[in-house]
């Protein structure tokens, strides 16, 4: 849990050739926590598949935030060679700070499913997340002043039929970045798992609506901008793990220590009512 006074509340320091590098930032988690370091005055290297939503992130900091600067860069981190053109660039930048947050999910029995996307949804979700974490770390631990959020998820605890690569996938964030929470103590490089629950805009017409949010009572999401300040406090506290939202903390402890034999079936019933829409 996120305690405040734990540990020294401070982010790796900005500087001019210092960069914050954040993926999956055309939506959600990776965009809210792009905008909300810009804020916070962090030079950022944004990437996605997608660059219009990124090129409004730069649009808005360059008017709340003009010290700063924002770079923009088109990659398929699921393209083993598109993400090694990204790895090569980013071992020559002085990265402080790295957001692993793209990723997808898919829904239904693993065994019906296209399994050239499942393969997709695994590089994405978990190689892209260790190779790009294994790029950067050298000059973080070099520099002594670095941060790590890597987005796994509240799922990643559990076995849950009907999402089986992404909690698989989301099993291996989890236990590797807390991993390497406890391997760069005293290293100055400060390491947190965001594991999040539902999350969302403030605000979502029914038309955006997809299969999860109409799955999921309306009451129980957490904002993406309140988990991005949520987030960088926790990094800046050197958290082992943050979730956000009450009710997300209340999975995660359910999944923690509730037996599989037991949650696997609701979990599954869940699950394949999204798969079904």
């Amino acid at each position: 849990m996120f305690r405040r006074s734990r540990y020294p509340s401070a982010l790796p320091t900005p500087g001019p050739n210092r960069v914050a590098v954040v993926t999956g930032a055309s939506s959600g988690i990776g965009q809210a926590i792009a905008l909300e370091l810009g804020r916070r005055g962090h030079n950022l290297l944004l990437v996605a598949r997608t660059t219009g939503p990124m090129e409004q992130i730069r649009e808005e900091l360059a008017t709340t935030r003009p010290d700063i600067s924002t770079e923009i860069r088109a990659c398929d981190l699921a393209d083993a060679s598109a993400r090694a053109t990204l790895i090569d660039e980013l071992t020559t930048r002085d990265v402080h700070i790295i957001i692993n947050s793209a990723g997808v999910a898919t829904f239904g029995e693993f065994r019906t499913l296209d399994p050239s996307y499942e393969r997709l949804q695994f590089e994405l979700n978990a190689t892209a997340v260790f190779e790009l974490t294994s790029a950067v770390l050298p000059g973080m631990v070099a520099s002594g002043d670095a941060g790590i959020v890597n987005v796994g998820s509240v799922a990643g605890n559990a076995a849950i039929p009907n999402n089986a690569t992404y909690v698989g996938t989301k099993a291996m964030v989890n236990t590797f970045t807390e991993a390497l929470h406890y391997e760069l103590k005293n290293t100055g490089v400060r390491c947190t798992l965001l594991a999040p629950g539902p999350v969302r805009e403030e605000v979502k017409d029914d038309a955006e609506r997809t299969i999860v949010d109409r799955a999921t009572p309306d009451f129980v999401w957490t904002t993406y901008p309140d988990c991005a300040r949520e987030t960088l406090d926790a990094l800046a506290a050197n958290t082992l793990r943050v979730v956000p939202g009450g009710l997300s903390k209340v999975a995660n402890v359910i999944s923690t220590y509730v037996p599989r034999r037991l949650t696997a079936p609701l979990f599954g019933a869940a699950y394949s009512r999204m798969a079904e829409d």
